[in-house]
């Protein structure tokens, strides 16, 4: 079942691009977005994380990200790392993470996002973020889930395409309205 406004966020326990266990309850009274991506070359996905790294700065000082990927960790580590965030990459090989989440895949919403946001994908290629190893599910579509400081998701976002996210200024005003008072 879908989580939605109100839920408590589910917690989860992944191994990190860095090759430690990060846990979820490491941000037990922060807020924080969980990012749910698609397999670790994919580049819709890599312009997103590219996105939230350059705009980082932006966020409140204790807000921070995970940013989940469909992906074997050594298949993530090549693929992502470049990125150097400053904040959670984790990987679910398993899936385990997008099954508690309910994560949905679609052929259509691959198809949708082929047509519709080829330009970003365009980018992402000419980036570098080319789809050359997919190890992951392909029709993995993305989510994201706003979390305040009790652990409420607050805005839960299940991507209709392969490239649906959060506006920026969403998350913007999130980070806003959870500030440290």
């Amino acid at each position: 079942m879908k989580l939605q406004a109100g839920d408590r966020a589910i917690p989860l326990t992944l191994p990190a691009i860095d090759g430690s266990q990060f846990s979820t309850a490491s941000l037990t009274g922060k807020p924080y977005m969980l990012s749910f991506f698609r397999f670790a070359s994919c580049p819709f996905c890599n312009m997103r994380v590219h996105q939230l790294v350059k705009r980082f700065n932006e966020f409140n000082n204790d807000f921070t990200i995970v940013a989940v990927f469909d992906s074997p960790l050594d298949n993530l580590q090549e693929h992502a790392a470049d990125h150097r965030a400053p904040f959670a990459i984790v990987a679910d090989e398993t899936g385990g993470a997008y099954q508690s989440y309910a994560i949905e895949r679609s052929i259509l919403g691959v198809l949708k996002g082929m047509f519709t946001r080829l330009p970003t994908a365009i980018r992402g290629i000419c980036k570098g973020y080319l789809p050359t190893t997919i190890k992951g599910k392909m029709t993995t579509m993305p989510a994201n889930f706003l979390i305040d400081r009790e652990g409420i998701v607050r805005v839960a976002h299940y991507g209709r395409d392969e490239g649906d996210h959060l506006p920026f200024e969403q998350l913007l005003a999130f980070c806003r309205s959870q500030a440290a008072t």
